[in-house]
């Protein structure tokens, strides 16, 4: 029954994640068109810092409360669970508002010191009043995750996505003809809107399942203070959070600065970063979907065999986890690199951006794995490491930004952003191994993928580029045909090397 729960939530969170990504994508797209480039780098600049503000408003509470949950159910009361959630609640809607008037009052010189953009100064205020709904959001998630009851976290975000998206479009076919400032605002209403609706949306659903909270089966846990063991838990990765994504703010307005020194002109540079952050990236996450189920599934079932020392079901877990996650990102990453061209085309009209797919996408399957290793290490109560690893990668990106940048410009960046997802996917995984002791096959895992992607996407392309296929039209069926043809081989590949991850676990051998 509890697989069978597990394999569930992580179907519903891949539909939905894949749901909402492709949604998001095709809403981005529109976006770009109704801002262009500069637009799309002025909306990143103020997205990094409202991405501040929501790390200290939310970092960490979603694991902490998960944790704490678990621990609670079978032992504590249903009566004892709501309490639990009362206090958590009441300290997010604190917390939320702290970073909330922090950003409404800080947004002047925020706009006028760091972004350097004062267009950007009433994006700020209408985001602000977004953060407490937020925290309390992800207070509910993190409950829902602990009850294995992933429906309603998952539909909320769908209800959230489609308010945004029919605010969104509203409100710029008004205001985006008046100026970036009102184009911008307008993007940022539909966000906090959307974020208030979707808090009270899940704030019902909670309500509904109190009432299916189950009757403890074990003695009840020791009285504790619930702000301190949820500090315990949370502090150090809000720490890691809050300092990482300081760090990486800085990173994201220090770019477009330093570019504007090779450049000579703010616009071109804002341009670049746009083009780079706000469309080459997200097209490079669009199918994370498919992962980030898994890792967020994977930190309350890693906790659980952690703390019972159930060792071989966490190599077990771990393995499979690694294995069908390196499968799929090296498919993906190979899909991305032969088809970089014709993405960027498609979707923006833009050789660039397709020229920046290119140079990332193979850097796709460590940027996947990572966020699956990121998940099993925090359900090893490993988040300390993960904050120090962090630390690192933001101080080196910031620092060869700010010497390599000036002088190689756009092609330095891209430099510093290969090097860094190699050092923190490096890091990462030899903690992981430290910690378990595990032993991985990385002919198995990586280099037989990594081979058959290439047979695969080499051969799809001489077909593809075969076909008369022209026009935008012919560019769709271009990558889908191409992309359909590279699956079949690669998965045929990876069945006569030996590679192919078990995506069903093998039932457990009784011991005599």
């Amino acid at each position: 029954m509890k697989r069978f729960t597990f394999v569930k939530n992580a179907f519903i969170l891949t539909a939905t994640g894949l749901l909402l990504r492709t949604i998001g994508m095709f809403f981005r797209v529109y976006v770009s068109n109704q801002l262009g480039s500069e637009g799309m780098g002025l909306y990143q600049l103020i997205f990094s810092v409202y991405i501040l503000a929501t790390t200290l408003a939310t970092s960490g509470v979603t694991v902490a409360v998960t944790r704490l949950v678990v621990e609670e159910m079978g032992r504590g009361t249903p009566k004892a669970i709501v309490r639990l959630l009362k206090k958590i609640m009441l300290f997010c809607t604190l917390l939320g508002l702290l970073a909330g008037c922090l950003l409404f009052f800080g947004a002047d010189p925020v706009c006028r010191y760091w972004i350097k953009d004062m267009r950007g100064v009433m994006a700020l205020k209408v985001l602000a009043p977004s953060l407490p709904f937020m925290s309390i959001s992800n207070c509910l998630r993190g409950y829902f995750m602990a009850r294995r009851r992933v429906a309603v976290s998952s539909s909320s975000q769908i209800f959230e996505q489609l308010v945004r998206i029919a605010i969104v479009m509203a409100l710029l076919s008004m205001f985006a003809s008046k100026g970036l400032v009102y184009a911008c605002t307008a993007v940022m209403i539909g966000n906090t809107v959307s974020e208030m609706l979707s808090c009270l949306y899940m704030y019902i659903g909670y309500r509904r399942d109190q009432r299916n909270l189950p009757d403890p089966t074990h003695p009840p846990l020791p009285r504790y203070s619930v702000l301190g063991k949820m500090l315990s838990i949370s502090a150090p990765i809000a720490a890691g959070g809050c300092l990482n994504s300081l760090l990486r703010t800085i990173e994201n307005l220090l770019v477009p600065d330093r570019l504007t020194q090779y450049t000579s002109s703010r616009e071109t540079s804002l341009s670049q970063f746009g083009m780079l952050k706000g469309m080459a990236m997200p097209v490079l996450f669009f199918p994370a979907s498919f992962l980030s189920a898994l890792s967020t599934l994977l930190v309350p079932e890693i906790s659980e065999a952690h703390s019972l020392k159930q060792n071989d079901r966490l190599e077990r877990m771990v393995n499979r986890s690694l294995h069908i996650s390196f499968t799929i990102a090296v498919f993906i990453g190979g899909v991305f690199t032969v088809f970089s061209g014709q993405l960027g085309q498609l979707l923006y009209q833009s050789d660039e951006v397709g020229f920046y797919i290119f140079i990332l996408a193979p850097l796709v399957p460590f940027m996947y794995v990572e966020s699956i290793v990121d998940g099993i290490l925090k359900g090893l109560n490993q988040q300390v490491s993960s904050l120090k690893y962090n630390i690192i990668d933001s101080l080196s990106r910031i620092a060869l930004i700010f010497f390599l940048v000036p002088v190689q410009g756009m092609k330095g960046f891209l430099f510093i952003m290969v090097l860094s997802n190699l050092l923190t996917s490096f890091l990462n995984m030899r903690r992981l191994l430290t910690v378990t002791g595990i032993r991985l096959k990385w002919g198995t895992l990586l280099i037989k993928p990594i081979l058959s992607v290439i047979v695969a996407s080499a051969v799809s392309l001489l077909i593809v580029q075969v076909l008369p296929l022209e026009g935008t039209v012919g560019m769709l069926l271009a990558i889908a045909v191409g992309t359909v043809i590279a699956f079949g081989i690669y998965f045929v590949m990876l069945s006569l090397t030996g590679s192919m991850p078990q995506f069903r676990s093998k039932p457990a051998k009784s011991k005599a």
